[in-house]
């Protein structure tokens, strides 16, 4: 087994070289721009996904960076060399799509060596490369068996282990886990984050699902129409979400209209559609008159009877419609008096406001420093 294989992830910071760079990648198909103008750079080392929902521009760039497709504008570097025209098998990349596409009259063992087989490697070197790569993905046992043999996630895992054991600089998955169901999918993803921490390798990780983003990321890129639209940690789109589109996909919201009546020291006061007056951080893009669609998160939110708000809270009265246990969280669902629903989720343990059972009227109250203004119908 190679150095490669032993060795374990570095912490990433700054400083770490750039191994890809994607400059204003823009891909047309006649009329449509199914990418626009697309530019990242990923750093060696790291895990960075493209989130988005379907049709956003995700896969079609990353089947430019492995060489699927061509680019109509802009430039693809791997190492500071820029690769057009390189045949996707010459790119040192590798690949694991959502379908296993393991070779079924080959055994495990032959499955994750046909990387190396092709490339000439010695069978010595081989066999010690396949037991390190078996072990790592916890199948060492499972050599002799055949693709039929095994489960969808052995499956999936055999791809993972045909995908690094020959070190490629780069490691793309288009959707991986996307045909596993949710347990399954979780167990995988704590596998790809386990093998990514133990050989440094860098991946681009191509998801629609922001959990499975959130769980496996340093980093991530948000797609909307053909853009990316904002990246950072997990913690910098949820906390801090560069628009309404990015607070809708990454995580749960409720959106409220209004507009800004007063602005001022930092903070701007909104009036609702329904009447209610919200304290905001301000935008300095938002002045005083401009509509706005105003965001909190339903777990940040708190249930309290009527006249119960904190001074630092902000407040909106209705009347409480169902509660639902959801095993470790409750969801509650409360209808204001202009007819919007809003979503409010708390920990099942211990003491978050009023009760389980409760019915009736009540306030949701929220921090006003967790409040999110957003330009009215603009992503």
């Amino acid at each position: 087994m190679t150095q490669t294989l032993v060795k374990n992830r570095t912490a990433q910071s700054a400083d770490q070289p750039t191994l890809l760079e994607v400059r204003n990648l823009t891909k047309r198909y006649g009329e449509v721009r199914a990418v626009a103008n697309v530019s990242l750079e990923v750093k060696q080392g790291e895990l960075v996904s493209f989130l988005g929902p379907s049709g956003s521009g995700k896969t079609t760039t990353l089947n430019m960076i492995a060489g699927f497709d061509e680019p109509t504008e802009g430039d693809i570097l791997i190492g500071g060399k820029a690769i057009q025209g390189v045949s996707p098998h010459k790119r040192d990349i590798g690949m694991v799509f959502q379908r296993y596409t393991l070779f079924p009259h080959l055994t495990v063992f032959e499955n994750v060596a046909f990387p190396l087989t092709v490339r000439g490697v010695g069978k010595a070197e081989i066999a010690e490369r396949v037991r390190a790569a078996l072990k790592l993905i916890r199948l060492e046992s499972y050599d002799e068996r055949r693709p039929s043999q095994l489960s969808g996630g052995q499956q999936q895992r055999v791809a993972l282990a045909r995908a690094f054991i020959y070190e490629p600089k780069l490691l793309l998955m288009d959707e991986p886990l996307g045909a596993l169901d949710k347990k399954l999918r979780e167990e995988i993803q704590i596998e790809i984050r386990r093998i990514h921490e133990r050989l440094g390798v860098t991946i681009v990780y191509v998801t629609h699902d922001q959990e499975e983003a959130l769980r496996l990321s340093d980093r991530i890129a948000v797609f909307n129409h053909g853009r990316i639209v904002q990246v950072g940690t997990g913690i910098e789109l949820y906390e801090h979400p560069a628009n309404a589109f990015v607070a809708s996909f990454v995580g749960n919201s409720n959106f409220l209209s209004g507009r800004i009546v007063e602005s001022q020291s930092g903070t701007s006061k909104v009036q609702l559609a329904g009447g209610d007056t919200i304290v905001a951080p301000a935008r300095p893009e938002l002045g005083v008159g401009s509509a706005i669609s105003l965001m909190f998160r339903p777990e940040r939110a708190i249930l309290r009877r009527a006249g119960e708000a904190q001074a630092h809270e902000n407040r909106i009265p209705g009347r409480l419609l169902e509660s639902v246990y959801l095993g470790e969280s409750v969801s509650h669902t409360l209808m204001t008096a202009d007819g919007v629903e809003i979503s409010i989720k708390q920990s099942s343990g211990g003491e978050h406001g009023l009760g389980l059972g409760f019915t009736g009227d009540a306030e949701v109250c929220w921090r006003r420093d967790q409040t999110h203004l957003f330009p009215a119908d603009a992503n």
